[in-house]
Protein backbone atom coordinates (compact mmCIF):
# COMPACT_ATOMS: atom_id res chain seq x y z
CA UNK A 1 0.00 0.00 0.00
CA UNK A 2 1.50 3.55 -0.74
CA UNK A 3 2.36 5.87 1.57
CA UNK A 4 -0.75 7.84 3.02
CA UNK A 5 0.02 11.59 3.87
CA UNK A 6 -1.01 13.05 7.03
CA UNK A 7 -3.60 15.14 5.15
CA UNK A 8 -5.19 12.24 2.80
CA UNK A 9 -5.03 10.18 6.66
CA UNK A 10 -7.21 12.45 8.01
CA UNK A 11 -9.91 12.98 4.48
CA UNK A 12 -10.27 9.56 4.89
CA UNK A 13 -10.58 9.13 8.55
CA UNK A 14 -13.79 11.47 7.86
CA UNK A 15 -15.00 9.31 5.51
CA UNK A 16 -15.15 6.26 7.47
CA UNK A 17 -16.09 8.18 10.44
CA UNK A 18 -19.18 9.15 8.13
CA UNK A 19 -19.70 5.46 7.57
CA UNK A 20 -19.72 4.43 11.04
CA UNK A 21 -22.45 7.21 11.98
CA UNK A 22 -24.57 5.30 9.30
CA UNK A 23 -23.98 2.04 11.19
CA UNK A 24 -24.25 3.03 14.70
CA UNK A 25 -27.27 6.41 14.12
CA UNK A 26 -27.71 6.27 18.39
CA UNK A 27 -24.63 5.30 19.89
CA UNK A 28 -25.18 5.26 24.12
CA UNK A 29 -23.12 3.60 26.49
CA UNK A 30 -24.39 0.21 27.66
CA UNK A 31 -23.89 0.47 31.40
CA UNK A 32 -27.24 1.18 32.95
CA UNK A 33 -27.34 4.19 35.09
CA UNK A 34 -29.70 7.00 35.96
CA UNK A 35 -27.03 9.34 38.17
CA UNK A 36 -23.24 10.26 38.04
CA UNK A 37 -22.57 8.51 40.94
CA UNK A 38 -23.92 5.10 39.19
CA UNK A 39 -21.86 5.47 35.80
CA UNK A 40 -19.11 6.57 38.23
CA UNK A 41 -19.34 3.29 40.35
CA UNK A 42 -20.43 1.22 37.12
CA UNK A 43 -17.33 1.87 34.61
CA UNK A 44 -14.91 1.63 37.84
CA UNK A 45 -16.21 -2.02 37.90
CA UNK A 46 -16.20 -2.39 34.13
CA UNK A 47 -12.45 -2.79 34.29
CA UNK A 48 -11.28 -6.53 33.11
CA UNK A 49 -14.94 -7.52 32.44
CA UNK A 50 -18.18 -6.42 30.19
CA UNK A 51 -20.36 -4.20 30.70
CA UNK A 52 -23.09 -6.46 30.25
CA UNK A 53 -22.18 -8.58 32.91
CA UNK A 54 -21.56 -4.83 35.43
CA UNK A 55 -24.97 -4.57 34.48
CA UNK A 56 -26.67 -7.81 36.13
CA UNK A 57 -24.71 -6.86 39.83
CA UNK A 58 -25.63 -3.25 39.60
CA UNK A 59 -29.10 -3.30 40.42
CA UNK A 60 -28.92 -4.55 43.76
CA UNK A 61 -25.61 -2.53 44.59
CA UNK A 62 -27.39 0.63 43.61
CA UNK A 63 -30.29 -0.65 46.03
CA UNK A 64 -28.24 -1.75 49.12
CA UNK A 65 -25.94 1.88 48.81
CA UNK A 66 -27.74 4.52 46.87
CA UNK A 67 -25.38 7.18 47.74
CA UNK A 68 -21.69 8.04 48.68
CA UNK A 69 -22.20 8.20 52.41
CA UNK A 70 -23.66 4.91 52.09
CA UNK A 71 -21.50 3.13 50.19
CA UNK A 72 -18.78 4.53 52.04
CA UNK A 73 -19.98 3.23 55.47
CA UNK A 74 -20.34 -0.04 54.05
CA UNK A 75 -18.73 -3.47 54.93
CA UNK A 76 -16.26 -4.05 52.96
CA UNK A 77 -17.48 -8.07 52.68
CA UNK A 78 -21.33 -7.25 51.49
CA UNK A 79 -19.72 -4.85 48.35
CA UNK A 80 -17.40 -7.95 47.82
CA UNK A 81 -20.25 -10.67 48.04
CA UNK A 82 -22.51 -8.38 45.37
CA UNK A 83 -19.73 -7.41 42.91
CA UNK A 84 -18.12 -11.11 42.92
CA UNK A 85 -18.58 -12.15 39.88
CA UNK A 86 -17.21 -9.63 37.86
CA UNK A 87 -14.10 -11.02 38.97
CA UNK A 88 -11.07 -8.42 40.90
CA UNK A 89 -13.92 -8.19 43.34
CA UNK A 90 -11.73 -7.22 46.26
CA UNK A 91 -9.70 -4.44 44.55
CA UNK A 92 -13.23 -2.98 42.74
CA UNK A 93 -13.98 -2.84 46.89
CA UNK A 94 -11.44 -1.06 48.02
CA UNK A 95 -11.74 1.43 44.92
CA UNK A 96 -15.79 1.65 45.37
CA UNK A 97 -15.28 2.57 49.53
CA UNK A 98 -12.32 4.55 48.78
CA UNK A 99 -14.18 6.69 46.39
CA UNK A 100 -17.56 6.86 47.70
CA UNK A 101 -15.21 8.18 51.04
CA UNK A 102 -13.47 11.28 49.07
CA UNK A 103 -17.17 12.26 46.92
CA UNK A 104 -18.09 11.72 51.15
CA UNK A 105 -15.71 14.33 52.59
CA UNK A 106 -14.33 16.34 49.51
CA UNK A 107 -17.12 16.76 47.26
CA UNK A 108 -20.37 16.99 49.91
CA UNK A 109 -21.05 13.77 48.23
CA UNK A 110 -21.43 14.67 44.59
CA UNK A 111 -19.59 13.57 41.85
CA UNK A 112 -17.27 16.26 40.35
CA UNK A 113 -17.95 17.45 36.78
CA UNK A 114 -14.08 17.89 35.70
CA UNK A 115 -11.05 15.60 34.81
CA UNK A 116 -8.72 17.32 36.95
CA UNK A 117 -11.26 16.22 40.37
CA UNK A 118 -12.05 13.11 39.13
CA UNK A 119 -8.59 11.49 38.67
CA UNK A 120 -7.91 12.71 42.35
CA UNK A 121 -10.24 9.42 43.30
CA UNK A 122 -9.16 6.05 43.72
CA UNK A 123 -9.43 3.51 41.21
CA UNK A 124 -10.21 6.78 38.82
CA UNK A 125 -8.20 7.45 35.49
CA UNK A 126 -8.59 9.53 32.26
CA UNK A 127 -10.96 6.60 30.51
CA UNK A 128 -13.26 6.17 33.27
CA UNK A 129 -13.36 10.24 34.38
CA UNK A 130 -14.19 10.62 30.23
CA UNK A 131 -16.97 7.92 30.43
CA UNK A 132 -18.25 9.81 32.97
CA UNK A 133 -17.65 13.15 31.38
CA UNK A 134 -19.51 12.31 28.79
CA UNK A 135 -22.38 10.53 29.22
CA UNK A 136 -23.50 11.59 32.43
CA UNK A 137 -22.37 16.01 32.48
CA UNK A 138 -22.54 16.09 28.73
CA UNK A 139 -18.89 17.16 28.84
CA UNK A 140 -16.52 16.09 25.67
CA UNK A 141 -14.61 13.47 26.48
CA UNK A 142 -13.27 10.31 24.63
CA UNK A 143 -12.79 7.30 26.84
CA UNK A 144 -9.83 5.12 24.80
CA UNK A 145 -10.66 1.13 26.27
CA UNK A 146 -9.27 -1.80 24.16
CA UNK A 147 -11.69 -1.42 21.81
CA UNK A 148 -11.11 1.81 20.69
CA UNK A 149 -7.16 1.00 20.56
CA UNK A 150 -7.47 -1.97 18.19
CA UNK A 151 -9.44 0.08 15.68
CA UNK A 152 -7.86 3.54 15.52
CA UNK A 153 -4.92 1.01 15.13
CA UNK A 154 -6.33 -0.86 12.69
CA UNK A 155 -7.79 2.05 10.38
CA UNK A 156 -3.92 3.57 11.08
CA UNK A 157 -6.70 6.56 12.08
CA UNK A 158 -3.14 7.34 14.59
CA UNK A 159 0.96 7.58 13.93
CA UNK A 160 1.68 4.92 16.26
CA UNK A 161 -0.75 2.42 14.63
CA UNK A 162 2.07 -0.40 14.72
CA UNK A 163 3.17 -0.05 18.18
CA UNK A 164 3.30 -2.97 20.54
CA UNK A 165 2.43 -0.67 24.17
CA UNK A 166 0.26 2.19 22.75
CA UNK A 167 -0.18 4.90 24.90
CA UNK A 168 -3.82 5.30 26.02
CA UNK A 169 -3.32 9.11 26.68
CA UNK A 170 -1.30 10.04 23.62
CA UNK A 171 -4.49 8.23 21.56
CA UNK A 172 -6.87 10.36 22.84
CA UNK A 173 -4.65 13.51 22.51
CA UNK A 174 -3.97 12.70 19.29
CA UNK A 175 -7.85 11.06 17.71
CA UNK A 176 -9.75 14.28 19.64
CA UNK A 177 -7.21 16.78 17.32
CA UNK A 178 -8.52 15.20 14.21
CA UNK A 179 -12.61 15.64 15.72
CA UNK A 180 -14.40 18.41 16.70
CA UNK A 181 -15.26 18.02 21.02
CA UNK A 182 -19.00 17.86 20.25
CA UNK A 183 -18.28 14.86 18.17
CA UNK A 184 -15.76 13.15 20.45
CA UNK A 185 -18.24 10.95 22.78
CA UNK A 186 -20.08 9.30 20.12
CA UNK A 187 -16.61 8.54 18.03
CA UNK A 188 -15.64 6.66 21.06
CA UNK A 189 -19.29 4.86 21.98
CA UNK A 190 -19.14 3.95 17.41
CA UNK A 191 -15.35 3.01 17.83
CA UNK A 192 -16.28 0.44 20.46
CA UNK A 193 -19.60 -0.82 19.06
CA UNK A 194 -17.52 -1.38 15.86
CA UNK A 195 -15.35 -3.30 17.84
CA UNK A 196 -17.84 -5.21 19.23
CA UNK A 197 -19.65 -5.87 16.58
CA UNK A 198 -16.96 -6.20 13.56
CA UNK A 199 -13.42 -5.55 14.05
CA UNK A 200 -13.20 -8.61 16.86
CA UNK A 201 -9.72 -8.66 18.92
CA UNK A 202 -9.12 -12.20 17.15
CA UNK A 203 -10.80 -12.90 13.86
CA UNK A 204 -12.22 -9.10 12.68
CA UNK A 205 -15.25 -10.09 10.50
CA UNK A 206 -13.60 -8.13 7.06
CA UNK A 207 -15.75 -9.19 4.65
CA UNK A 208 -19.21 -7.85 5.85
CA UNK A 209 -17.22 -4.47 7.54
CA UNK A 210 -18.87 -0.94 6.04
CA UNK A 211 -15.09 0.18 5.95
CA UNK A 212 -13.83 -2.95 4.17
CA UNK A 213 -13.13 -0.84 0.91
CA UNK A 214 -10.56 1.73 2.77
CA UNK A 215 -9.38 0.11 5.83
CA UNK A 216 -5.85 -0.52 5.46
CA UNK A 217 -6.21 -3.92 7.20
CA UNK A 218 -8.65 -4.84 5.03
CA UNK A 219 -5.80 -4.41 2.02
CA UNK A 220 -3.42 -6.46 3.79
Amino acid sequence: MPRESKRARIQRMHEEYALLVEAFPHPKCALDFTSPLQLLIATVLSAQTTDKRVNTVTPELFSRFPDAASLAAANPQDVEDIIHPLGFYRSKTKHLLGLAAVLRDRFDGEVPDTMDSLVTLPGVGRKTANVVLGNAFGVPGFPVDTHVIRVTGRLRWRGDWNSSSPDPVHIEREICSYFEPSQWTDLSHRLILHGRATCHARKPDCEVCPLHDTCPSSLI
